[in-house]
């Protein structure tokens, strides 16, 4: 047994016959949910080790984001544990400087994850009492096998580790550019052609307001209604403020304050095609994990003409997309605003914590643990604040039974000491 397992720490993990046991938990993702888990842990003194199937932290953002985007919400509701952003940063942190956050914090906590290791499956031994974490490993140009044994695994590869790429008719006929969200940098190369933006929510949005900006023609799909609330009310954050009325008010009341407000501000939208949803902005959040769009000055160019709102789509030619109103459009390229989806039913065998969604059947606040050691991160359609609280539970509670192990330990180790030093006088 000595021979085939070693345990390792979180700087001290190498193969050895394609098989590691872990003293600690395993964490899979280093994106600000993994990251958030690890600091935590830190911080009670636990080892881990963090799986990353990219080669850089926080990959999503580095990699399948657009040059223009800013965090949503004031930064001190998308700060991590344990570590502010730096004072000078805006009220609204860029996308580089909320990268430049998060490749500071895992150097703050000493967080080095194992890059280019995709997890191919995760199952719990109920003979050992340990988890199973295969993975295939992609540096120097090799593919490597690697079997991680653990007593806790931490899922957190959080709401959006796939794109969701919908299946419509024609789409392979259509000729044009096809393009995800995921893959779109800036509008600079649509300057002049008309684009169908397929998707209405914060992405679909914000690629309309930026394609408008590189003076493409961009033609929005609205297929449901919606709910747009401007992202501040009177100088404060629209978010804050929800929150701040959220202590004191029931939910359904505050959500009849935010569209009252939101009707000051922004007017009747409807006119605009933009019907909104007979339930509230903040009680669909939490039924259904849809987040209402924060604008930030699409509105102004819907209002304008710059941006074209359209119904839903039937189907799609050579050059152009005949709408379900019967109208056609002409188009050159096409964006898919479609969002995203969790990828844990494709790796992760359990039943228990987990839906077929992939995400915890428990609601909020108790989808974080499971099972067997097993817990999940990232998962609360409460944004970074959301994975903030689940990282502090998942630290707090395995670093209670950490500690107590480890005393335990320590006085089994104090207690054989003493035997030996009697019996030698």
């Amino acid at each position: 047994m000595r021979s085939f397992f070693r345990l390792v720490d979180h700087d001290q993990v190498f193969l050895q016959r394609r098989c590691i046991l872990v003293n600690g938990p395993v964490i899979v993702g280093a994106g600000p949910s993994g990251l958030a888990t690890a600091a935590c842990l830190r911080e009670q003194g636990v080892p881990f080790v963090v799986l990353e199937r990219s080669e850089c932290v926080a990959s999503l953002w580095q990699k399948r984001t657009y040059d223009r985007l800013k965090l949503h919400l004031p930064k001190q509701f998308c700060q991590l544990p344990k570590l502010p952003f730096p004072e000078d940063y805006p009220e609204y942190p860029t996308k580089r400087q909320f990268i430049e956050y998060l490749e500071s914090y895992a150097r703050h906590f000493e967080i080095n994850p194992r890059f280019n290791e995709c997890v191919q499956c995760a199952r719990y031994d109920e003979t050992s009492g340990f988890w199973r974490v295969k993975t295939i490993s992609n540096s120097n140009s090799t593919k490597t096998e690697v079997e991680y044994i653990c007593r806790w695994l931490v899922v957190a590869t959080g709401e959006n580790a796939e794109c969701v790429m919908p299946e419509i008719s024609g789409l392979n006929e259509f000729g044009g550019e096809v393009l995800h969200a995921c893959d779109y940098k800036s509008g600079q190369k649509f300057r002049g052609k008309k684009v169908l933006v397929v998707g209405c929510g914060n992405s679909g949005m914000e690629l309309s307001l930026d394609l408008c900006n590189h003076n493409a023609q961009p033609s929005m799909v609205v297929r449901s209604s919606v709910h747009v609330l401007p992202r501040e009310i009177l100088g404060k954050s629209t978010f804050e403020l929800a929150v701040l009325m959220m202590k004191w008010l029931p939910l359904w009341l505050v959500d009849k304050l935010l569209l009252f407000l939101a009707w000051l501000v922004l007017g009747n939208i409807e006119k605009y095609g933009l019907e909104r949803p007979s339930v509230g902005p903040l009680e669909l959040k939490n039924t259904e994990g849809k987040t209402p769009v924060l604008d930030i000055g699409a509105l102004e160019k819907i209002r304008s003409g710059d941006i074209n709102v359209v119904p839903g789509i039937k189907r799609f030619y050579p050059g152009q997309v005949e709408l379900v109103n019967g109208e056609i459009l002409d188009i050159d390229a096409v964006l898919l605003a479609t969002g995203y989806h969790s990828n844990v039913p494709y790796w992760l065998q359990e039943g228990e914590l987990f839906s077929k969604n992939g995400f915890p059947k428990a609601p909020f606040p108790h989808g974080w643990k499971g099972n067997a050691g097993l817990y999940a991160v990232g998962f609360t359609r409460r944004g970074l604040s959301g994975a903030s609280l689940d990282a502090m539970r998942i630290a707090q509670d395995i670093g209670k039974v950490w500690k107590q192990e480890t005393k335990a330990q320590k006085k089994q180790i104090t207690a054989c000491h003493r035997r030996c030093i009697s019996q030698q006088f």
